[in-house]
């Protein structure tokens, strides 16, 4: 938007009534005091208060003591400004106190403080970015508009802080948008009826999409600027201080600036701009485009470790950012592993897990020993001018000027224009020619890499949350990423940076937040972020197996210092990747961007560890911004949604438990005799519904707040009204404990056990206690816990003292929680295991028949029987429900029966055998779906009717099945249904004529059809 308003500052003079009083008043003080001569101390009161211009509000803040103490400290500055003959001071006065707070310092217009007290950034660290709704505070700031002394060319600026006090701190829905119901009492004395119009519009803006509103005015008869910023409370860090030297940048100096927070949520900026005289730079009339346009970018990124060279002009802000976005890529894919790593992984046998393992460590080890964060780092701060070389050749796939020829481009646009434009190999021969070693070359060839594979990102969006970028996965080497990925998306923003992967066009999969307690634990997750994606994503693939869909997995590891982020990341993380999914057509808000991938693309996403309660808003997000995949775009949404929640029914436990039962089944076991250890605790999905569906005695379980133990057999009672409740086991009521039982929780030291042994450290005794020798129990099932919790290295600690497996059963409801060599050195021990990708695979079966119910349902169908409105549960709905659990527990009984029998007839570990069985159902259904079985109609439809849910076909009918739901989508389901099938029932290495055995039954329904 581009208004002109009125030359008025939009707020009412603040006008002090008792200015002279306090006058006289500073004046008595300072002559008591002596420091300044008797004769000079009216001459200096008068200049501080006539000619400096400062606003009355600091008059009306401060006491007479604490003016005079600050003229008296300007007075100072003088003196030693004149012994050291200099003609520039330097002052620094604060007061903090709850409810107010005074920072002044001498400003060089135009200027960034990049040394001393930095007041921008505290203010933004105390004040702005930790305002919420229920505690926030506004700012006022000035430039004085004289100079301190007749003699001196240095103004004050002034930043006066106030604790809010709203009208209403909690406005009903209706009342959201009502600034007079939700703005600070100050604000709305002193805002005029124009301010309160702007911000009131800005704020609905604010309300109604994700990322920041920018508005701009210009001021009647000058060539003033008004920037009006409007934002989400903690949405962004450092923003105020990061945005003073964006417009710094352009040699742009601002006189007032504002900061009001409404108790909906909602922060206003409000900054007035002028240029600099004499300034050098391009004029305001076309800079405060760049401005505007700049602004979204470091809303994404306020401050990154390249900062020092935007506020030195070295660089501009778009180089600054995209540099930090490929350190951040050079940390997680520099090729570190070299020829020798090669040679080894060929020489060494793939199939003994005790090498795979040792590899496994040497990669990691080499990977954060040779090229760490900091030295990365290091590097690219020595050559800034390859950062703006390889910026260059970014910008020149990804840059769109949509404002067109008659407004100025952004400054690094410009060199476009003027720089030597480089094609790919004279830019990799530049970096061999400026950098002096290998690893600096290798370093600024990862930039390269990363600029040849992003196929679409929205760097140049206008308005955007965090980065996103869509990247072709073909640079990952084969002999550390052996399964090649589909797609790739890199997502960064203030509060995290996140990946989503995943290995088929159509493919779904969960959104899982990363957590870390403190920097080395963020340190090792940061080192593991991808690999772990990778790894859940391929576990998903092979879990996959029986559904339509590929494997997908997304990540979000939040940084170290904002752990409290995690709702904010999500939104962040989706919107960001939407931006990628969606055709922008929003000029000024969400634009056509570059698209070297040019084919529609849509991603399923689930719930997953810390985002179960956040899918719903994608959905809605999704919606709102016009996508038609909404329905399908998230699973696990909650029933108002038209949601199957896989908590609620219990959908991963169906499947787990179906292999639970299926042991006690082939060994005759009773289930009311087996003991059963189990981590994950019964506030989470899988724990609370793994103990609500046994009937076991649980000796022990352990959790997020600890470890509950009883060899005698956990109360049941107890355990299953915490898991009612969703409750961790802190909750235990500890009475109902044998003699023999304890809880121990993980902010507890030094617990003396019934057993006389002494807990020192309760986070260390939980984190352990899977591997502890003293507790053993007939079945292992792990509901939840870190990947790789027990690998080579520990699950010796899981044999007893004669070698044996101190579980005899282990059906792994957790994803990843054994290593496959941990795995295979347990069976070979004795143990039976059935690994995740095959016992866990509940919630993706339901997540899908979720997707696909979302696909052939138009809206109004899907509101009318899958919606669930005031608790009224749809008649379809509950029968759809029902019909899931049969599809969950049928695909579970035939996985399981084909595992059991292919290891009676080979004796392969069965973790081995789960593999074997995913790669020949995968291998085959892609050649299902290519193979002229599918280009037989009449063939196609007699294997869809056994294929679809016959709820789905009794209630649409094949055809308008066929008609609705995207071939690709339909031709998924022909490939994994006849895949499955088959493989379940003749298992890896059928016969010659198994295969036209299997089909027989199909050709035979076609020739009854039209008999």
């Amino acid at each position: 938007m581009n208004s002109i308003v009125r030359n008025s500052c939009g707020y009412a003079p603040t006008v002090f009534d008792g200015k002279a009083d306090q006058m006289l008043k500073v004046c008595e003080y300072l002559e008591e005091k002596g420091f300044i001569p008797k004769e000079l101390v009216r001459n200096e009161v008068n200049w501080f208060y006539g000619n400096l211009g400062i606003d009355d509000t600091y008059f009306s803040l401060e006491s007479a003591e604490t003016i005079a103490n600050h003229i008296l400290a300007l007075y100072g500055a003088k003196i030693f400004a004149f012994t050291k003959n200099e003609n520039v001071l330097d002052i620094n006065l604060e007061r903090e106190t709850e409810e107010t707070s005074v920072y002044i310092h001498t400003s060089c217009p135009g200027v960034s403080q990049l040394h001393g007290p930095q007041y921008e950034r505290r203010i933004d660290e105390k004040f702005l970015d930790v305002s919420t709704t229920k505690k926030a505070y506004r700012l006022e700031s000035y430039r004085s508009q004289g100079n301190v002394s007749s003699g001196m060319d240095t103004q004050l600026r002034c930043y006066f802080v106030t604790k809010c006090n709203f009208v209403k701190t909690d406005p009903t829905p209706e009342e959201q948008t009502d600034i007079k119901v939700v703005g600070d009492k100050t604000f709305l004395e002193k805002a005029t009826d124009n301010t309160l119009e702007i911000y009131q519009n800005v704020m609905k803006a604010v309300l109604q999409r994700t990322g920041p509103v920018i508005e701009m005015f210009e001021v009647e008869g000058s060539r003033e600027r008004r920037l009006v910023i409007g934002y989400r409370q903690r949405s962004t860090q450092s923003f105020f201080s990061a945005m003073s030297d964006l417009y710094h940048f352009y040699e742009l100096y601002s006189t007032r600036k504002y900061v009001e927070q409404f108790s909906n949520g909602v922060t206003v900026m409000s900054l007035y701009l002028n240029p600099l005289p004499n300034s050098k730079s391009a004029p305001i009339e076309h800079t405060i485009h760049q401005v505007i346009k700049e602004a979204s970018l470091i809303y994404c990124l306020p401050t990154t470790p390249l900062q020092s060279f935007f506020q030195t002009n070295q660089l501009s802000v778009q180089e600054a950012i995209y540099g930090y976005i490929a350190w951040l890529f050079a940390q997680h894919f520099l090729n570190r592993l070299g020829s020798e790593y090669t040679s080894l992984a060929s020489a060494m046998d793939s199939n003994d897990p005790v090498h795979i393992e040792v590899l496994n460590k040497i990669k990691k080890r080499l990977r954060s020993d040779t090229f760490t964060r900091e030295y990365i780092l290091e590097i690219i701060k020595m050559y800034p001018d390859l950062i703006r070389l390889l910026y260059i050749n970014f910008a020149l796939t990804h840059y769109v000027n949509p404002r067109g020829a008659a407004l100025e481009p952004t400054l690094s646009y410009q060199r476009l224009q003027t720089d030597v434009v480089l094609s790919d190999d004279e830019l990799l021969d530049k970096i061999k020619k400026t950098t002096s070693n290998t690893h600096e070359f290798m370093v600024f060839e990862s930039f390269l890499i990363f600029n040849k594979h992003i196929l679409k990102t929205n760097f140049y969006q206008p308005t955007k949350v965090a980065l996103s970028f869509r990247l072709d996965p073909s640079f990952l080497p084969a002999i550390e990423y052996p399964t090649r990925l589909f797609g790739m998306f890199l997502v960064v923003g203030s509060e995290f940076r996140g990946f989503h992967l995943r290995f088929r066009d159509v493919a779904r999969g969960g959104i899982r937040i990363i957590r870390s307690r403190n920097k080395e634990t963020y340190s090792i997750n940061l080192r593991s972020l991808f690999d772990e994606n990778y790894a859940l994503a391929a576990t998903q693939q092979r879990k996959n197996k029986d559904i339509p869909e590929g494997g997908s997995k997304g990540t979000i590891l939040l940084d170290v210092n904002q752990q409290d982020k995690d709702r904010v990341a999500f939104e962040k993380y989706v919107d960001s990747i939407l931006d990628l999914l969606i055709v922008g057509n929003s000029p000024g808000i969400k634009e056509k961007i570059v698209d070297n991938y040019n084919k529609p693309e849509i991603l399923f996403f689930g719930p997953d560890e810390g985002t179960a309660t956040f899918v719903d808003w994608a959905s809605a997000h999704a919606r709102a911004r016009g996508a038609q995949f909404w329905k399908a775009f998230t699973t696990g949404k909650s029933q108002s949604m038209g949601g199957i929640p896989h908590d609620l029914y219990g959908m991963t436990t169906r499947s787990v438990h179906q292999y639970v039962l299926g042991i006690y089944r082939k060994r005759g076991l009773k289930e009311a005799k087996i003991t059963k250890f189990q981590t994950g605790g019964p506030d989470g999905d899988l724990g609370s519904n793994e103990i609500k569906i046994s009937k076991d005695r649980t000796v022990a379980v352990v959790d997020g707040s600890g470890v509950l133990c009883d060899p005698e057999g956990i109360d049941r009672v107890e355990l299953r009204r915490l898991a009612d409740n969703r409750l961790m086991i802190s909750h235990f009521d500890t009475s109902k404990l044998t003699p023999k039982g304890f809880r121990v929780l993980v902010d507890q030291q030094s617990v003396k056990l019934p057993n006389g042994q002494v807990v020192e450290d309760g986070l260390m005794f939980r984190n352990n206690f899977h591997l502890t020798t003293s507790v053993s129990a007939d079945l292992f099932v792990p509901c939840g816990g870190r990947p790789e919790s027990v690998d080579l290295n520990n699950v010796n600690a899981l044999l007893d003292l004669n070698g044996k497996p101190r579980f005899k059963y282990i059906v792994e409801g957790a994803n990843l929680f054994f290593t496959q060599e941990a795995r295979i050195r347990l069976e070979q021990a004795g143990a039976i295991i059935f690994k995740d990708a095959s016992a866990n695979k509940g919630g993706v079966t339901s997540s899908s028949l979720e997707v696909l119910a979302a696909l052939a349902l138009t809206d109004d169908e899907f509101e009318k029987i899958m919606v669930v409105k005031d608790g009224v549960i749809p008649q379809f709905y509950q029968e759809y429900i029902k019909e899931v659990h049969r599809v969950i527990e049928k695909n579970a009984e035939l996985e399981f029966e084909c595992i059991w029998r292919e290891h009676r007839r080979t004796n392969k570990p069965r973790s081995i055998i789960s593999d074997e069985l995913s790669l020949a159902i995968v291998e085959l259904n892609e050649n299902m779906q290519q193979s002229i079985l599918w280009q037989n109609a009449p063939l196609r439809k007699a294997v869809l009717r056994e294929a679809f849910p016959q709820l789905l076909l009794d209630r649409l009918g094949l055809d308008t099945l066929l008609e609705r739901i995207p071939e690709s989508y339909v031709r998924a389901i022909f490939g994994s249904y006849l895949a499955s099938r088959f493989v379940y029932k003749y298992g890896t290495q059928p016969s010659q004529f198994a295969f036209f055995e299997f089909m027989n039954p199909f050709f035979a329904k076609i020739d009854d059809h039209y008999s």
